[in-house]
């Protein structure tokens, strides 16, 4: 790997870990809000930020050294208990977060980073830092817990031992028997199974191994408000039992003796003790874990009780089988470059060409019955080839696939803050995170989604005093749900607002001129709101940090039509508002449907594609000036591909035409086209900057044979025929003039 290599590797990696520090402090905030802090949280953000700071200094990036060397400081006081988890912390734990994230892009585009924040960043991380945590000798003293235990535990593993005691909560140990071969797997389902119902607290292996070192033994210590007869319901099995550690001249207890010195030589361990009592298995430190003749398997921790007398410590048994676990991800994850991606999409492309072409050069010689066997041959081939082929491109897709809680993750984030910054109590409940979409797709839905947050926080959710008012609760909500429907994806973002004031908009339409009194009059709610994603539309008559400019809702429904998506709203007064995206699941490769509009083709994504049928003439007729048919019942609007483009028709005689059903979030309209091919995956290709602004297509395709068509945008066509009508269709779309 050279060093371009390498730093781009930095730089996914640190961006990964930025990410996971975001999600975590969401985390960690919702369950201190709760009434509890989860400690085991708070160590995955020390450990992250531990991680960025040995990759900052890695490839000499000091700032961002910096600034991760206060934000573990701070992390450790946390840990320690020296710190509690407070909304002022939190506040400045997240502007660390944001500021790293804006530092590391910097640096990845080798600009200098804005350093104007980090001066006062750094000082309140620093004035928040804690004085010591306050020990009490006697917090353990009525257990019957060896004191001189308390030196082979960390100091957070302490910390963690006082606070459970401080707290009232019973204690435990879990005496693990596993073999050495799957010790990591098994480790960590104990751990997955005990988590939910206490805390562990420390692992502390026992040393007592069998002579041909097939398994392996340890004690873990754990605390836990649960029942003993759920723990053991839940926890003991063939290779786990667990005691209760009761106090002091209590009856049956579990002891824990004493630290062991680490012996002059390696010796084979005694094969175990078998017990002789359920309940006075001691937790036993006789011995070191493993063979102890070097360094390397030996840690020697300072200790805290003895004036800085060195105490051999084994290695903590979770320390290796995380070790164990992380080489074992690691070594079936792969981070790729999205553009490599693209360039495999592009020759399946070229190979879906050839693929087409084959099938065709197959039929022209099942013609001739001389080539019978040849014919049989080649057909074969195609078959083989289509099915790998397929498998192939199926294959790429789910790699690109990615799940959509990336772009949530950074809502999350941004809710809080915006949220904060208007004085507003927001609450962001997420469903569907899970659900995945094209890497690409993801990439662009930061924005649009970002403007339509903004836009139900500083419109939609009212100020506290007025929603105790209307009787609604203090705290507002924005809901966030994702779906899949078909070859598409359904984003739908709800808020439990004032709703949109249809009055409003329509008089700030009629001001701008861009409709009548009397279609103000005539026109519905649902038809008003869309005059809200006109460019420049505001009904704020002052403007704000987050709104009154007119550049939101116009951004959302451009940059969502860039990705071959359609936006819908739907509002009541007082109820709230509702988004709702419906997005193509992939922009890689498409199955399309080719059409024929006056002896040219184009092609139209088949995930678009409702149906298609005969257009019977007999049921269209015209209503204020628009043509429309009955097709089961419901009235279809109608849009001539030829008339809308401007083509000249062939002269001669009658003709069968078909309708094309094209459906985009709950819109449809039928697509009038002179003849159907069939079906062809095609790679859309960009038009290029000289033809970018050219409404109505989403690029071309190679269609082979030196054959090229255009591709429709589907939702383009949509939103143009059904909110303007085909003649103000026909100026904005015309080409070839």
């Amino acid at each position: 790997m050279n060093a371009g290599d390498a730093k781009d590797e930095f730089f996914g990696e640190a961006q990964e870990l930025i990410d996971a520090l975001a999600r975590d402090l969401l985390a960690l905030e919702t369950s201190a809000r709760g009434g509890g802090e989860d400690p085991e949280l708070i160590n995955d953000i020390f450990r992250s930020v531990h991680t960025l700071k040995g990759l900052s200094g890695l490839f000499g990036l000091s700032r961002l050294g910096t600034l991760t060397h206060e934000l573990e400081n701070r992390l450790d006081d946390m840990r320690m208990g020296r710190v509690s988890v407070t909304s002022s912390v939190l506040d400045v734990l997240f502007r660390a977060v944001e500021l790293l994230g804006r530092m590391l892009a910097s640096a990845r585009r080798g600009e200098a980073d804005d350093d104007s924040e980090l001066p006062s960043l750094l000082a309140s991380l620093k004035s928040g830092a804690g004085a010591g945590a306050e020990k009490v000798d006697d917090e353990l003293a009525p257990f019957d817990l060896d004191p001189d235990i308390v030196r082979v535990l960390t100091e957070h593993e302490e910390h963690r031992l006082r606070t459970n005691v401080r707290n009232g909560t019973p204690l435990y140990r879990l005496r693990a028997r596993f073999p050495i071969d799957r010790i990591d797997k098994a480790l960590d389902e104990l751990k997955q199974l005990a988590k939910p119902l206490g805390e562990i607290i420390a692992y502390l292996p026992t040393g007592d191994l069998p002579a041909d070192g097939t398994l392996f033994e340890l004690d873990i210590l754990y605390a836990s408000a649960s029942p003993l007869e759920q723990l053991r319901n839940r926890l003991e099995g063939q290779d786990v039992t667990i005691h209760r550690i009761a106090r002091k001249n209590a009856g049956s207890h579990t002891s824990l003796p004493a630290a062991p010195e680490v012996p002059q030589s390696p010796a084979l361990p005694p094969p175990p003790r078998a017990p002789t009592d359920r309940d006075s298995i001691p937790l036993a430190l006789d011995k070191p874990f493993g063979d102890p003749p070097t360094n390397e398997r030996t840690a020697l921790r300072e200790s805290k009780h003895a004036g800085g007398i060195k105490t051999p410590v084994p290695p903590k048994p979770e320390d290796e089988a995380s070790r164990a676990v992380a080489a074992g991800r690691m070594a079936h994850t792969v981070r790729v470059d999205i553009r490599r991606l693209d360039h495999l999409m592009n020759v399946l492309g070229e190979l879906a060409i050839v693929r087409g072409s084959l099938a065709r050069l197959t039929e022209r010689l099942r013609q001739h019955a001389t080539f019978r066997d040849l014919t049989s041959e080649l057909h074969r081939l195609h078959r083989a080839f289509d099915r790998n082929l397929a498998e192939m491109q199926s294959g790429i897709l789910e790699v690109r696939m990615v799940p959509l809680g990336q772009v949530f993750e950074r809502l999350a984030r941004a809710v809080r803050q915006i949220a904060r910054q208007n004085e507003k109590e927001i609450r962001l409940v997420v469903t569907g995170a899970e659900t995945e979409v094209d890497k690409l797709i993801v990439e662009e839905l930061s924005d649009p989604l970002l403007h339509i947050v903004r836009n139900s926080i500083d419109h939609g959710i009212e100020p506290q005093g007025n929603r105790a008012a209307l009787g609604k609760p203090i705290e507002g909500t924005i809901a966030l749900n994702a779906f899949q429907a078909g070859n598409h994806v359904i984003i739908e973002i709800e808020d439990d607002g004032a709703g949109v004031d249809h009055d409003r908009v329509l008089a700030t339409a009629l001001k701008r001129g861009l409709l009548t009194e009397e279609q103000a009059r005539e026109i519905s709610p649902r038809d008003a709101i869309n005059y809200l994603f006109l460019p420049g539309f505001s009904t704020r008559d002052a403007v704000t940090d987050l709104s009154g400019r007119g550049v939101g809702l116009d951004v959302v429904k451009t940059n969502i039509a860039r990705l071959g998506g359609v936006v819908d709203v739907q509002s009541e007064r007082g109820i709230g508002t509702k988004f709702t995206i419906t997005l193509p699941i992939t922009l890689a490769i498409l199955r399309a449907l080719l059409l024929g509009v006056a002896g040219r083709t184009y092609a139209l994504p088949l995930s678009s594609v409702a149906e298609a049928t005969v257009l019977d003439l007999r049921a269209v007729r015209t209503v204020e000036g628009r043509e429309v048919m009955s097709l089961r019942g419901e009235t279809l609007p109608l849009c001539r591909l030829e008339r809308l483009f401007s083509h000249e028709r062939p002269a001669k005689g009658s003709h069968r035409s078909y309708v094309v059903v094209v459906a985009l979030g709950g819109r449809r309209v039928g697509i009038v086209v002179d003849e159907l091919f069939g079906q062809q995956d095609i790679v859309i290709k960009a038009l290029g900057p000289s033809l970018s602004s050219v409404r109505g297509f989403a690029g071309a395709t190679d269609l082979g044979e030196q054959r090229v068509g255009l591709v429709l945008d589907a939702a383009a066509l949509l939103d143009e025929v059904l909110s303007a009508g085909e003649r103000r269709g026909l100026e904005a779309f015309s080409v070839g003039r």
